[in-house]
């Protein structure tokens, strides 16, 4: 298959360089549109008001892979290539493999989601990969999942074109427990703006942060609630897929919104 791969992490990476060499090991034709320098937790950002470069790289994936280095955000690298750089829009999107989580909320920032999720709003079937660990290099059961993963779906295709969020736990292949498809879970933090003074003397703040993962769901996920999340199925050592959407309408208030009267105004 003809696949398109980008990240948040930057061009140097070994996520991105793992799975990028792997598929196309695998006979893949394979495409690489990544950002230049690190740049998680952009979300979907776009970048409006000046320039994007990208740069042809070589040395760094196999002689089989092409390669560019863009100077925009992960979101910005997918849409350059499916419109200025690729000769032909290819199979699927992928993403990753990220360095790192992106459970629950977090995908809301998440670059690496943020790359796919373009993908999938132009219509092309999308996977975001990240192995669930900021400290660990052993992508080899994340890759080999990858790798199986389309397979699967180069012979059995989606239905219908659909964004995948894939978390591999950071554990060796002989300790994960499984596959689930999994539920979007809740992560949240207790933010903490570290305040600190430069060497000029001018202040300045660090964003950090204490994460809560225990949080109490809401009944907007009761009909769901027999599907696990995917930050259990992370902490039970099992591959989580999650499917996600673009569409954020909370359609179960769309109704009780229809009783809102606003004066001088009629509600259609």
């Amino acid at each position: 298959m003809k696949l398109l791969i980008s990240n948040d992490d930057g061009i140097f990476a070994q996520g991105i360089r793992s799975l990028a060499n792997a598929l196309a090991a695998a006979g893949h034709d394979v495409s690489v549109v990544c950002p230049d320098r690190e740049r998680s937790a952009t979300g979907h950002g776009l970048t409006l008001h000046q320039p994007i470069r990208a740069e042809i790289v070589e040395s760094i994936f196999d002689p089989a892979i092409k390669a560019w280095a863009c100077s925009g955000t992960p979101a910005d690298c997918v849409k350059l290539a499916l419109w200025a750089l690729l000769d032909k829009p290819p199979d699927f999107v992928l993403a990753g493999i990220n360095h790192g989580p992106n459970l629950g909320t977090d995908i809301i920032c998440s670059g690496t989601v943020s790359a796919a999720m373009e993908g999938i709003m132009e219509g092309i079937p999308s996977i975001a990969f990240s192995l669930a660990s900021y400290a660990s290099l052993e992508f080899e059961p994340a890759v080999n999942f990858a790798v199986t993963l389309l397979s699967q779906l180069e012979k059995q295709p989606m239905a219908k074109p659909m964004l995948l969020n894939v978390n591999i736990p950071a554990v060796k292949q002989a300790e994960i427990t499984g596959v689930a498809i999994a539920r979007q879970g809740i992560r949240r933090y207790f933010d903490i703006f570290q305040k600190r003074t430069d060497p000029r003397g001018k202040t300045y703040y660090w964003l950090a942060g204490e994460l809560l993962e225990d949080v109490e769901e809401t009944s907007e996920t009761s009909d769901l609630l027999d599907i696990p999340t995917d930050v259990q199925a992370i902490r039970d050592h099992k591959i989580t897929i999650t499917p996600l959407q673009y569409n954020l309408t909370c359609g179960r208030d769309l109704q009780s919104l229809q009783d809102w009267k606003f004066k001088g105004f009629t509600m259609n």
